[in-house]
């Protein structure tokens, strides 16, 4: 356990940057798992609609560093290609 205040501090930033970090990616996941769904039930529309959602939340991941940037574009780029093909 910490013992200075520095390092008590820091503990409570790293705890506080863990539970935020992690809303974010669950965001993520909440809005790519949307559009997979909707890819799965064949309805192109709201498939359409949900990626057009789930875009900016994935730029925005890759921006703050949450997940690398690469990442982010594979996503895009599979989930496109799957509205595509229906």
């Amino acid at each position: 356990m910490a013992n200075s205040l520095q390092a008590k501090k820091r503990a409570r930033q790293a705890e506080k940057r863990r539970t935020q970090n992690a809303g974010m990616r669950s965001m993520m996941r909440t809005h790519v798992k949307r559009v997979v769904s909707a890819i799965a039930s064949g309805d192109k529309a709201a498939a359409t609609e949900a990626y057009t959602a789930a875009v900016p939340i994935l730029d925005s991941m890759a921006r703050k560093g949450h997940v690398h940037k690469n990442k982010a574009a594979r996503y895009k780029s599979r989930l496109n290609a799957q509205i595509v093909a229906l």
